[in-house]
């Protein structure tokens, strides 16, 4: 209704002001015309002239015809604003109706996506607008709000998809925990008691160890509270000289120096995440190369098992083992590269992965610029 009236208002303004000047330059013409039409028009002064002696006409007739010119030109005018008047009207109506067809027109696109979103709940996400017609500014709204149910749905999938594997995770191993206090309470004795005590705190481990990855993923998801400029090579260093279970793994590093921004805590879980699953996850004698460059790009190659390129993504997902049961032992719950690909992109820096060839993965995580 807004829109309609709005349309009808600048049609009446626009229509209005247009003949209000068309009729007044008319009246001025007219005006101007007349005055030059001489007193007594020639028709007229032959009939008035005398049989002897000069013209002019009598003085009271040539006023006459002047008056009867001007009562014409006014006639003329009124019958002008007369019929303006009426076609204004009549316009205005029209433009009315359509305006008011045409916003009907323009806003269905509208009326259509606010009904889908109206319509829209966690359990049918799967919907989408599809708005057909021209390629135009409400077509684009529709494409963009179409992206984001799609994001949304991805959003919603990978949650239900993680708070399942998240129970999985944690019933497992409370599973058997219950079934070695039943097994091994039934008929205690002090060896077995002693082999109990050993599975509980395995158990416990593997269940501190999951909820502290949980809490971690959590932290990274929410971003930096604080940035401050660190070197990126001692944080490596750091990481380097903690790292365990490489006794038969060879780690060579190149480290040049790098200064990126950012929480030290988070970073220095991110290498270390890098450099466990590049030691974990590799093969007897085999090799980690680590390298921090000047454009501040860190660098984790391995060897080891090798791993399809159409898989490669499937790491960086929550509890994703791609060689590994997932009931195997406390030593890790698939958890480590879905955190590093957290805190990387709280950090706003890109990660990418690559098949090694011969076996083993490629880990690059570039950093921003440090302002």
């Amino acid at each position: 209704m807004r829109l309609t009236a709005l349309y009808a208002a600048l049609f009446l303004v626009t229509a209005a002001l247009s003949i209000t000047t068309m009729n007044v330059l008319l009246a001025q013409n007219l005006r101007e015309q007349t005055a030059g039409i001489p007193g007594v028009p020639a028709s007229v002064a032959a009939e008035l002239e005398p049989a002897h002696g000069p013209y002019p006409p009598p003085p009271s007739r040539a006023f006459a015809v002047q008056l009867e010119l001007g009562a014409i030109s006014e006639a003329v005018l009124r019958y002008q604003w007369l019929v303006s008047g009426v076609v204004i009207a009549l316009l205005s109506l029209v433009s009315l109706a359509v305006g008011w067809w045409l916003t009907g027109r323009l806003l269905h696109p509208l009326q259509q996506i606010t009904a889908t979103a109206r319509r829209l709940s966690v359990s049918s996400l799967h919907e989408r607008i599809a708005l057909a017609g021209p390629h135009d500014e409400l077509t684009e709204l529709a494409e963009t709000f179409d992206g984001m149910l799609a994001r949304l749905e991805s959003a919603v999938d990978n949650q239900r998809r993680f708070i399942a594997n998240a129970a999985h995770e944690l019933r497992t191993p409370l599973a058997i925990q219950r079934a070695a206090i039943q097994v091994g309470l039934e008929d205690p004795d002090r060896e077995r008691l002693a082999r109990v005590r050993e599975d509980l705190l395995d158990i416990n481990r593997r269940n501190e160890r999951l909820i502290s990855g949980l809490l971690l993923l959590a932290r990274g998801e929410h971003g930096l509270e604080t940035e401050v400029p660190l070197a990126l090579d001692e944080v490596v260093r750091d990481a380097l000289s903690e790292a365990t279970g490489a006794e038969n793994i060879a780690i060579f590093s190149f480290l040049e120096h790098s200064t990126v921004r950012g929480d030290r805590v988070l970073l220095q879980h991110l290498v270390g995440n890098l450099l466990h699953n590049a030691v974990r996850y590799n093969q007897a004698g085999g090799q980690v190369h680590v390298r921090v460059s000047a454009e501040r790009v860190l660098s984790v190659s391995n060897t080891g098992p090798e791993i399809p390129a159409e898989r490669v993504q499937e790491l960086f997902e929550p509890f994703r083992r791609l060689h590994t049961p997932r009931t195997e032992s406390a030593e890790g719950a698939g958890l480590g590269l879905s955190i590093v690909a957290a805190i990387a992109r709280a950090h706003q820096a890109t990660i990418s992965a690559s098949p090694n060839p011969g076996g083993g993965l490629v880990l690059s995580v570039s950093f921003p610029v440090s302002h």
